[in-house]
């Protein structure tokens, strides 16, 4: 609404034009300009603002106006912080069938071969339609790295739950690759028993999540400062009448 780019978008009139027409609408009572903060991107910068009015009002209804509008921007949240999260409504919790809800599997048997094994934890179920989960294609996939480290869809299974630990702490299929290769013996007995022993041992620790940075103490309220429609100097609104300052509506408007 500044001078310049209205006439950029109204080829027919100059500046000189649009900014007669903009001071004669001011002087009507259609319009009021403001200056307020805007903050984006955590920069604050200031902005103005452009009320408008098919309705002409006088200089008393402007400025209750203007007093409204500080009122609401004062009763808004920082947008920099976190607190406008409560005010939302809480969405209603839908009900899911029973029929949608994944079931835990069984552990398979590891077979009778292996002596006292030990409890594995609950593996999590593969995806539907028969697709494997990143843990178990991320297990099946070490055979074909490294022969030494080659599993059954057995063990796969059942080492499956350790895998997605991983991957809930952050680290993908490559790392999780590199860190159960490295520096394997020259023979493997027991791959799964070896897989199992180094996601045990190896767990990357749970990184400490990022701390949200506080907001800024001096960030300013967004008040609107009314501004001269026709030098856009900023003040006082009762240094204000018609939207002009005292130097500009002492200038005579005609050359």
């Amino acid at each position: 609404m500044d001078i310049k780019s209205l006439a950029k978008s109204l080829p027919l009139y100059g500046q000189m034009a649009v900014g007669s027409a903009l001071r004669a609408l001011s002087v009507a009572g259609h319009l009021r300009r403001g200056r307020c903060v805007s903050i984006e991107d955590g920069q604050v910068r200031w902005v103005t603002r452009t009320f408008w009015s098919r309705v002409a009002h006088d200089n008393e209804w402007w400025t209750t106006f203007l007093a409204a509008e500080n009122h609401r921007a004062a009763q808004q949240p920082n947008p920099q912080t976190p607190a406008a999260a409560p005010s939302m409504p809480a969405p209603a919790s839908v009900p899911v069938p029973a029929a949608q809800v994944p079931q835990p599997r069984a552990a398979e048997p590891v077979g009778p071969v292996r002596p006292q094994p030990q409890p594995q934890p609950q593996p999590q179920p593969q995806s539907q339609g028969g697709v494997p989960s990143p843990a178990f294609a991320a297990l099946a996939r070490l055979g074909r790295v490294d022969s030494r480290l080659a599993l059954s869809a057995a063990d796969c299974a059942g080492l499956e739950g350790l895998v997605a630990e991983w991957f809930a702490r952050g680290v993908d299929a490559d790392y999780l690759t590199r860190a159960l290769t490295a520096g394997l013996p020259d023979a493997v007995g027991s791959p799964f028993g070896l897989v199992r022993r180094r996601l045990q041992d190896k767990l990357p620790p749970i990184l400490p999540a990022t701390p949200v940075p506080p907001a800024p103490a001096d960030v300013p309220v967004r008040r609107v400062m009314p501004e001269c429609t026709e030098c856009g100097v900023p003040g006082r609104p009762e240094a204000f009448r018609d939207g002009l300052c005292r130097p500009c509506r002492e200038l005579d408007p005609t050359p």
